[in-house]
């Protein structure tokens, strides 16, 4: 990945709000979504996120809020965030560089209680203080007092909408909706990673885990569990120890796909009809 030549500007107001000289810079693997790259500086490593301020307005500044929040519990470890800048057309999240090293024996045990700790942050609604981003899709976080009531109209509703615009059919979604006051229990709302797959975690120098890239909300914690067990690449070792910390209500393993399909419709949304057949499954098995 070379270096757009729109982004220079922009790593000129990074050198002089930040008061730093830019050495060298260099591409790292991103997402899908940003281009990422590593700032060689007078001040020491940095990590900068590039994106168009146009097409994704807020998105930085949003998930700047975001890891301010998790940073803010000391529950676990997050990059810290520097600042957004915004020049022309692009914007441009600063953080710091976390060196990475190699998983440290006890991984996933402290993986398992960090998240548990993380999770036993909670406020009086359920929601966020601003609205962001999962991937590129808009993300709402209203307030609401009811789990069930937050999980249908600010992830679910959307997703189902976008989804019969994209020209797909998922059944019977309103059916589906009402069921759930009968299958969620209700739970004081958590803060969550909100996106944590396998690639949204660094092991730092410590051998620890270091959260990136996230989607929070003060949401059900049902959904990180959920997602972790998506895609894989996550030990028994940490839900077990999570468990034993913050147990979670009877019957979650059935609930576990009713989680799921959020983070599916995401990826249907984003990705295409590779994903239909999983959407419509969660949906035909519930109604």
């Amino acid at each position: 990945m070379s270096v757009n030549k729109g982004y220079k500007p922009l790593f000129k107001i990074i050198e002089e709000k930040s008061n730093l000289k830019i050495n060298n810079i260099a591409p790292l693997s991103g997402g899908d979504i940003n281009d990422v790259f590593l700032l060689n500086t007078s001040e020491g490593k940095k990590v900068v996120k590039v994106n168009s301020a146009i097409r994704f307005p807020g998105m930085f500044e949003a998930e700047m809020a975001g890891m301010k929040a998790l940073k803010a519990t000391n529950a676990i470890d997050a990059p810290k965030i520097i600042d957004v800048y915004t020049k022309g057309d692009y914007s441009c999240l600063l953080m710091e560089y976390r060196e990475t090293g190699s998983k440290s024996s006890d991984f996933w045990t402290v993986f398992g209680k960090q998240m548990a700790h993380l999770h036993k942050n909670t406020q009086p609604n359920f929601g966020f203080s601003d609205d962001n981003y999962i991937g590129s899709l808009p993300q709402r976080n209203n307030a609401h007092k009811n789990i069930v009531d937050f999980y249908i109209e600010e992830r679910l509703q959307p997703q189902f909408r976008l989804a019969t615009e994209n020209g797909y059919s998922l059944g019977d979604t309103k059916k589906f909706c009402s069921v759930l006051y009968h299958l969620i229990p209700q739970e004081k709302p958590a803060l969550i990673h909100g996106d944590l797959w396998n690639g949204n975690y660094l092991v730092n120098a410590n051998g620890h885990p270091c959260l990136i890239d996230p989607a929070v909300a003060y949401a059900p914690r049902e959904m990180d569990l959920s997602m972790m067990k998506l895609f894989g690449g996550f030990s028994e070792e940490l839900f077990n120890t999570y468990f034993e910390e913050f147990p979670v209500e009877n019957d979650f393993e059935e609930r576990v796909p009713i989680w799921q399909l959020y983070y599916l419709l995401v990826h249907l949304n984003l990705f295409g009809k590779g994903y239909l057949g999983s959407c419509q499954n969660i949906v035909a098995r519930f109604t």
